[in-house]
């Protein structure tokens, strides 16, 4: 059998421990053997030798390969994962990029059943490295291209974090230059240079505490967060719950005219940027600051009609 077919048994398991929790090990095997055409895609050698002993063995391989512990309760009959480990996000995205990554692969031909968006590479080629380097406290350099001015510098920064935002990656880094902490997006590095240089361990950067209140990869240094209330109409406030703003949003709102929303956060270029994209079915409610800056993004944008 082949490693992708082991790996493919495991996400399994853990997809069906996700549906029903405590199953037994029958309610394991029936399911395996439900799934065993999608098994053979990936390995037409496949055969279903499912025994108690495989799952023990098993068990131990998701724990060890994801880190994701399988425990039997014997209160109730039946094996559960772990809820420190199934809920958190990193758990969460592997579990979708493992249902992306078998989907495609299956056709032969993409084009007539999956219409992908053409985007230029988003720099994940990095992600292996920086992770490295974080973890280990290494100096890295490379080239970075700006968007505004497509110019390119060179760099030398002590890495800390990385941050996802919109389906990109940033890096979030400390530059020897200036000693400022700066945001790299990874699609705009090239030429990635791991020293053999460490930097001494400084005060951990909380970077869930430096983005809580923030939308998007701007933090807001020693500004406070404010409470805005958005008012949107009744088909856009169905997205908007199932696909909430930021992770502060709390409902006040919500019956067949409106959803109404609150939220903790700095005002930012990005996120008065993404209040913009709702267009005519959203209203800024407070502050009124926030108010009197889309104000003028609007009146800005009507003047390119005037004749």
């Amino acid at each position: 059998m082949s490693k992708r077919a082991f790996i493919s048994r495991y996400m399994l398991i853990i997809k069906k421990l996700r549906i029903k929790p405590y199953a037994s090990f029958e309610e394991i095997e029936e399911y395996l053997q439900h799934q065993f055409e999608y098994l053979q895609m990936n390995d037409e050698n496949i055969s279903l030798a499912f025994s108690k002993r495989t799952l023990q063995r098993d068990i131990k391989e998701i724990s060890n390969l994801f880190g994701i512990n399988i425990i039997f309760s014997s209160k109730e009959k039946g094996y559960f994962l772990d809820d420190g480990n199934s809920d958190n996000m990193n758990f969460q995205r592997m579990m979708e990029s493992f249902d992306l990554f078998n989907s495609l692969n299956v056709a032969d031909d993409l084009s007539a059943y999956v219409y992908l968006e053409k985007r230029k590479p988003l720099g994940t080629q990095h992600l292996y490295g920086l992770m490295h380097s974080i973890k280990n406290r290494i100096y890295i350099e490379f080239e970075y291209e700006k968007f505004y001015d497509e110019s390119i510098s060179h760099k030398q920064v002590k890495p800390f974090a990385l941050k996802e935002f919109k389906n990109r990656w940033y890096l979030l880094a400390e530059d020897v230059k200036t000693n400022e902490c700066r945001t790299y997006g990874l699609d705009r590095i090239s030429n990635l240079i791991i020293t053999n240089r460490k930097f001494a361990k400084t005060k951990d950067a909380n970077v869930h505490e430096m983005f809580k209140h923030c939308f998007g990869i701007t933090s807001a240094n020693d500004d406070k967060p404010v409470e805005v209330v958005l008012s949107f109409d009744k088909e856009q406030g169905k997205y908007i719950k199932s696909l909430p703003l930021h992770e502060t949003q709390e409902i006040i709102v919500d019956n067949n005219n409106e959803l109404q929303i609150r939220l903790n956060i700095f005002i930012t270029y990005e996120f008065v940027m993404e209040l913009l994209s709702y267009g005519s079915r959203m209203k800024v409610i407070k502050p009124a600051k926030l108010i009197n800056e889309m104000k003028k993004y609007y009146q800005k944008a009507l003047k390119q009609y005037e004749k």
